[in-house]
């Protein structure tokens, strides 16, 4: 079964199933016919780039240490050197929860706000503590951990915002209509 995700902004998978193909969410799997699975695979691609950068947002922070009592010499030396709040594990903690079931978009807007309200020094310094972090968690010695660091926080805050890009999508068919036939008077 597909993850639904919920949000503010998205309908649920099932909605959109029921909604646009008139599929009831009840219907037993063998009374669909091919063409309506193909029907269903387009409707679940079309959620897909939301619940991809949500799983790769997790799949980051699962390279930095646990916040376990190992792991908190780490995250008070993020703290300090980043200069925010934001990431701290106890503030992202229910976010990380949401979106382990599929809505990423608060997790996105407290990554987000982290790295905004970084100086370019602080991100450096943060730069430099999850490099290490992350050199010694995937035995990259070859690498400068600044270099890892940067390039770690470049990928949290593109793929923080791929997740809430992706949960504003229209699904206005007036406006995707709009869209296609601008393209097609080009």
């Amino acid at each position: 079964m597909l993850p639904e995700f919920r949000s503010h902004a998205s309908a649920p998978l099932s909605h959109q199933l029921e909604q646009r193909l008139g599929l009831d969410p009840r219907l037993e799997a063998g009374r669909i016919d091919v063409e309506r699975v193909g029907d269903i695979a387009v409707v679940a691609s079309a959620h897909s780039d939301g619940y991809v950068a949500t799983a790769h947002l997790l799949g980051l922070l699962a390279a930095l240490p646990a916040p376990t009592a190992s792991g908190e010499h780490f995250w008070s030396e993020l703290w300090r050197s980043s200069g925010s709040l934001y990431l701290l594990p106890a503030n992202i903690k229910t976010f990380v929860l949401s979106s382990l079931a599929g809505e990423g978009t608060g997790l996105a807007g407290q990554i987000l706000s982290a790295v905004d309200e970084m100086t370019p020094p602080q991100r450096v310094a943060a730069g430099e503590v999850i490099g290490q972090a992350v050199a010694e968690s995937d035995h990259l010695p070859d690498l400068k951990t600044q270099v890892i660091g940067e390039l770690w926080l470049r990928d949290l805050e593109l793929t923080a915002w791929r997740v809430l890009h992706a949960d504003h999508k229209s699904a206005d068919p007036s406006r995707r209509e709009a869209f296609f036939d601008a393209w097609t008077s080009v």
